[in-house]
């Protein structure tokens, strides 16, 4: 089974709220697998609109990532990040 990226553009509104949802939403990534690849590195916008802060997570397959963003630890850690960040977020599948 393939597994799944957790690809995060962000623009963060709040530093303190969301560092709040960061606390949380780390330990609900463990959880379920996920293991960060890339989170707030350096980047090169080449397209599209820009978001200052990139996140890369892996998964071992898109229904653990899709458990973790609906699981109530992860929820509850998004609380945090509502109105303190805009975020466009999407779940992959790998390819073999």
């Amino acid at each position: 089974m393939p597994g799944a990226y957790w690809i995060a553009h962000v623009t963060v509104t709040d530093p303190v709220a969301y560092g709040e949802y960061a606390k949380g939403a780390g330990p609900a990534f463990e959880k379920y697998g996920g293991k960060f690849l890339a989170r707030g590195a350096a980047y090169k916008q080449l397209e599209g609109k820009d978001r200052e802060r990139n996140v890369i997570a892996l998964f071992p397959s898109l229904q653990a990532a899709q458990d973790c963003y609906n699981s109530p630890e992860y929820q509850a850690a998004l609380k945090h990040a509502e109105g303190a960040a805009e975020r466009d977020l999407v779940i992959v599948e790998a390819m073999e």
